[in-house]
């Protein structure tokens, strides 16, 4: 059981939980900020949690919903205010409506977790400070309390999961919904390292190119919010050319971007890629959540081997670009 205290005061309007696990603090970190992994967490017991957003950087945010056994739903959602790697963060903490935005009907917190090292592993306390005498009752008798605590409860199980999330994985396709996929890998290098190789054409040209025999003669790209890009692969000597170009729409150096994306020829909508790097142990961990117009272009691009394409681009990027001559 590794909750170990909880405390409610009523004239401070908080809530504290303290929680103990037999791992390092960089453990129990990586854990809150991979989303693979927090979602195997976050809801209690019978309400599985699916993150299809999770920027742990200051003015990122984190969309969520938990999924009920009779398939019902409940958003929710954080916004970071503070964040110092591997020692805190401060959420604003809200409940969403099922389109994904705040519900103003009801009330949200400020939630700041600590983490802490032990003698026999670290130590994890959760601050939630409520806006009022009234939001506080009401939370704690939506059952805030338990759901939080039982939340904890399903850590250790996770931490104690290394090969699911060994920084060593190939990368990997996760579907989200009907749209939606999430894709994500471990790459060994430092974010900002990892960000300018996505960004430096000279360096894009070296790595993202999936199986051998191909290049990149255009590598056009967007520096700021609006500009376009363009990226054309051909066979060496020539031959079975293709592209893909798009728009930046949202961009946060080093930590994410946001760009549409589609293939040059062909007609209809196209996706919309959500790029974030995210400091873990072993590296940056690499996720791009896609959005699809709908699940057949979903399941066709994946049928395309895109997936095994990235993996040998990310090995060829840790190869011949983060490695040291």
């Amino acid at each position: 059981m590794p909750v170990t205290t909880v405390e409610k005061d009523l004239d401070a309007l908080t809530m504290t939980v303290v929680a103990d696990f037999p791992v390092p603090v960089s453990r129990l970190w990586d854990a809150y900020v991979d989303p693979r992994q927090i979602e195997k967490f976050w809801g209690p017991p019978g309400w599985p949690a699916t993150f299809t957003r999770h920027d742990v950087t200051v003015g990122g945010r984190s969309d969520y919903y938990m999924t009920g056994p009779d398939g019902e739903r409940a958003g929710g959602y954080w916004e970071f205010l503070t964040v110092e790697p591997g020692r805190s963060f401060e959420v604003r903490d809200g409940f969403a409506t099922p389109d994904g935005e705040p519900d103003a009907g009801l009330p949200s917190t400020r939630m700041v977790y600590t983490f802490e090292p032990t003698g026999t592993g670290s130590r994890l306390l959760t601050r939630t400070v409520f806006p009022s005498l009234e939001a506080l009752e009401q939370l704690l008798s939506m059952g805030m309390e338990e759901g939080l605590t039982a939340a904890m409860e399903q850590v250790d199980a996770v931490l104690a999961d290394l090969a699911s999330f060994s920084a060593d994985m190939p990368t990997a396709a996760h579907v989200l919904d009907d749209t939606r996929v999430r894709i994500s890998r471990v790459i060994h290098g430092p974010v900002q390292t990892v960000w300018d190789a996505h960004h430096d054409p000279a360096l894009i040209r070296r790595w993202m190119l999936g199986p051998d025999g191909w290049s990149m003669p255009v590598c056009e790209v967007a520096t700021s919010v609006g500009d376009t890009f363009r990226s054309e692969w051909e066979r060496d000597g020539g031959g079975d050319r293709f592209g893909f170009t798009g728009e930046l729409l949202e961009s946060a150096p080093p930590y994410r971007e946001v760009t549409t994306e589609r293939m040059i020829g062909v007609e209809g909508p196209g996706a919309v890629n959500e790029l974030t790097l995210t400091p873990v142990g072993g590296g940056t961990l690499l996720t791009v959540v896609v959005t699809y117009p709908d699940a057949e272009t979903r399941d066709a691009v994946l049928g395309t081997g895109m997936v095994d394409g990235m993996e040998t681009s990310y090995a060829r990027l840790e190869a011949e670009v983060l490695t040291p001559a």
